[in-house]
């Protein structure tokens, strides 16, 4: 009898699990956009609150369907089933630009709208560098694929995913308080929004580094060379031949 039995298969993680609970975060600023966008083309009526939007609509309008599509899409590109076919490659042709709206219009919103009752100088300091990184993760991202560089390509798309899923983990990081406390006056609105973005960026890293760690995307390839003909066979190499 063997005393050592092979052991058990690994259970292998639901392929659907992470793109799922992605998509799950982004229900409600996908409803808080869509309501957004729904006030802007009903002409609702304009308030305090709102009046911003009304005034500038372009960057709002572009940061939601920007953000909406980078968001929605760029979740499904987790999903191992899809990342190894062509689909992933066609969708990411999307997402990029989509990013790249979501980055830019956040970017327009940080330096041209007023600053709402519960925010400051602090948290437009944070949106206006956080924008111009996720932009910037998404274009090294980008080249990294040019080069067939997959490692670094995943690893930056995920730091940019990360950024642009803020809103989702923020609500996660405001509802509790709101629930415990009551409305978050401006320190407390701008810490919470930015554990948010801490949180993801964090969660981002260790998925990063267990990727490396179990070898997900195997040697890093080496640059091309360009390929040197045979050597020609010598005259004593002939006269061995012969």
């Amino acid at each position: 009898m063997d005393e050592n039995p092979p052991a058990p298969p690994m259970r292998r993680r639901p392929g659907w699990l992470a793109p799922s609970g992605l998509i799950a975060l982004t229900l409600v600023p996908m409803a808080a956009g869509s309501s957004r966008l729904v006030q802007l083309g009903t002409g609702a009526e304009v308030t305090a609150e709102n009046a911003r939007f009304f005034d500038s609509p372009v960057p709002v309008i572009a940061h939601i369907i920007g953000s909406t599509v980078f968001l929605l899409l760029g979740a499904l590109q987790f999903a191992p089933s899809l990342r190894r076919r062509r689909w992933h490659r066609l969708a990411g042709r999307v997402v990029a630009p989509a990013g790249l709206v979501s980055a830019a219009s956040g970017l327009w919103m940080a330096v041209a709208y007023d600053l709402p009752a519960n925010s400051g100088p602090a948290l437009m300091l944070i949106r206006i560098v956080l924008a111009p990184a996720m932009a910037a993760a998404i274009v090294v991202a980008f080249l990294a694929i040019r080069r067939g560089d997959v490692r670094v390509h995943s690893a930056w798309m995920t730091r940019a995913y990360a950024i642009g899923l803020g809103a989702g983990t923020q609500v996660l990081t405001i509802m509790p308080w709101v629930l415990l406390v009551g409305e978050p006056d401006e320190f407390a609105y701008t810490a919470l929004m930015a554990l948010g973005w801490a949180i993801n960026l964090a969660v981002a890293e260790v998925v990063i580094r267990r990727r490396v760690r179990i070898g997900m995307f195997g040697p890093r390839r080496r640059p091309r060379s360009v390929a040197t003909p045979p050597p020609t066979p010598s005259s004593t190499d002939a006269a061995h031949l012969s």
